[in-house]
């Protein structure tokens, strides 16, 4: 049976010792300044040098989208956003609205699921390999990002964004085109300041 291929972004899913992710979250603000839409599961880094685009208390932090493309700093992975109460049913945040999100920050330990674009052939050899994102269309009715793992880039170059931990255990998950794979973000932030990537296997 063939893997679905519909893309859901990064969901966070548990951390390397084994212990779930426990669904915590920081608040973060978005611009009606800011022209790009934005979904559950995208990449975004924190801040803006845009000043129309930052929370005027200075209370939470700005979110902008990333590329996921190779050396660019991946801070956070949208996991909802607040409810709007003129539109309950809205899932996403169209371009040019302001809007609040929920954001689970890309720490070292913290593992994602993601689907890759079916555009390689994923070998055994993925795992512990790095590779970048594609950047595909969100869904306007799920919510859900178009972010996917790019299957022509997995390779041992330290600054691509992904950490490739292997496949992830869940049925129906093939080996093929469009398989979703468990990764760590390898371009983050840790406690002791920027961590741009591990030399890959």
């Amino acid at each position: 049976m063939a893997n679905v291929t519909t893309p859901f972004g990064l969901r966070p899913v548990r951390h390397l010792d084994g212990s779930p992710w426990n669904g915590q979250t920081i608040r973060c603000y978005i611009s009606a300044s800011y022209a790009t839409a934005l979904f559950i599961g995208d990449p975004v880094i924190f801040g803006s040098t845009t000043l129309a685009n930052k929370d005027a208390t200075a209370k939470y932090p700005t979110i902008v989208t990333n590329a996921g493309t190779t050396g660019l700093l991946c801070e956070g992975v949208i996991t909802s956003f607040e409810p709007n109460p003129n539109n309950l049913t809205l899932q996403y945040r169209p371009a040019s609205t302001e809007r609040w999100a929920n954001v689970v920050p890309a720490v070292p330990n913290l593992v994602f699921q993601i689907r890759d674009d079916g555009s390689g052939a994923p070998t055994k050899v993925f795992p512990h390999q790095n590779a970048e994102m594609a950047a595909g269309s969100g869904s306007t009715i799920t919510g859900l990002s178009g972010f996917v793992l790019d299957a022509t880039t997995p390779t041992t170059t330290q600054a691509h964004p992904l950490h490739i931990m292997g496949l992830a255990d869940i049925e129906d998950n093939e080996l093929d085109d469009y398989a979703i794979w468990e990764v760590l973000i390898n371009t983050c932030y840790n406690t002791t300041g920027l961590y741009l990537g591990v030399t890959a296997a």
